[in-house]
């Protein structure tokens, strides 16, 4: 049976933390929330309880983790000195590193580092770097302080499909599997996986994965310049980018075909799957009116309102996907979405939640 805390807005009972920090410690698995989505949590030195997750989730062992550390207390310091808490994962801090650091951990930005040679290959996927991150969750927070070292979690579900922001939708990926224990902390806030940055190559920062972190927002209050992969890189190193989670062109995926529309075309969107039967989930804008008479003589439609706002969007696009996935539609139409920066994280889940849905999603979720 799962173990997890009767009420999801209280703190985690001391009683229940130091269960999950000694689950943690035997070499077992502790699923957790974090800020973006809930992580299943295991031993970053184990390399028994790293194989375990892999096992769980049905993830090809050459996908990288990310390590969770627990941000220091501040107390009255005015500036954390992260530098000790890194030393032994990485092999070198940098000044862009330090300023993101200081700028936005605890956060959803993850960095990815040289490592430390005393780094399990089993948590880089074979590779010479480490991505690590500090969450801002509070849950997350109290175990890893109490942990008191490193903790692999990437998102608690089966490998390549829609990633949980609540305890309940962990309790819904594993059912059966035993000894999971679920801290459960609430709804997730930020709703997508964080932003990862390349710091590896050493003279520039590169964006491997966009979140609501953006490269705009790092420039402001950094003065970094964030690339894009294959931006202002004459020599080809973009070949060579470290692989990171969320790479894969099918993930966060639902059973039921997902697919975009361009605005006012919901019927162009309709026709160009004649086989699709007659339920169709439609998102739409909540500035917009509805559909109105957009309709179709032979489909049912539900409007599903989505947010606007960007923020709100993220926050609440796994939550649509899986609630919708449960209803049975035989198609979910999101509206395409505006240009933006800021939508670039919701933009890259949606595109692979499109490209991995779909009844047979599980067989083309390793291309």
């Amino acid at each position: 049976m799962s173990t997890d805390t009767a009420d999801s807005q209280s703190p985690q009972s001391s009683v229940v933390m130091n269960e999950a920090v000694q689950t943690l410690r035997d070499g077992g698995l502790v699923a957790f929330p974090t800020e973006t989505v809930y992580g299943l949590g295991a031993d970053a030195k184990n390399p028994e309880a790293i194989k375990k997750i892999f096992a769980t989730k049905g993830r090809p062992s050459n996908h990288p983790l990310i390590v969770h550390l627990a941000a220091p207390d501040k107390f009255d310091q005015t500036q954390v000195d992260w530098v000790p808490i890194l030393a032994p994962w990485v092999r070198d801090i940098s000044e862009d590193a330090l300023r993101l650091m200081n700028a936005f951990w605890p956060g959803p930005l993850t960095l990815v580092f040289i490592k430390d040679k005393s780094v399990l290959n089993e948590l880089t996927g074979g590779q010479d770097t480490v991505a690590i991150r500090a969450p801002a969750h509070p849950v997350a927070q109290e175990l890893l302080r109490k942990f008191k070292g490193g903790v692999v979690a990437p998102s608690a579900n089966r490998f390549g499909k829609v990633s949980p922001t609540s305890a309940a939708d962990v309790r819904h990926e594993f059912e059966g599997v035993l000894d999971l224990m679920i801290l459960d902390g609430g709804d997730c806030e930020v709703g997508i996986e964080s932003t990862i940055i390349d710091l590896s190559s050493g003279d520039k920062a590169i964006l491997l994965r966009p979140g609501v972190i953006t490269p705009g927002e790092i420039l402001a209050k950094t003065g970094i310049k964030v690339f894009q992969r294959g931006e202002n890189q004459e020599t080809g190193e973009g070949e060579s980018l470290p692989r990171v989670s969320g790479g894969l062109r099918a993930h966060y995926a639902p059973t039921t075909p997902l697919r975009l529309y361009a605005p006012g075309r919901v019927l162009d969107a309709l026709s160009e799957f004649p086989d699709t039967k007659s339920r169709v989930a439609v998102g739409v804008w909540d500035s917009e009116s509805s559909l109105g008479d957009d309709g179709h003589p032979s489909v049912c439609f539900k409007e599903v309102e989505v947010p606007s706002d960007s923020a709100a969007f993220a926050s609440r696009l796994y939550r649509s996907l899986r609630d919708l996935d449960q209803q049975d539609w035989d198609l979910i139409l999101f509206p395409e979405l505006p240009a933006g920066e800021e939508w670039d994280g919701v933009r890259d889940r949606l595109q692979r939640a499109c490209f991995g849905s779909g009844p047979s999603s599980s067989s083309h979720v390793n291309n």
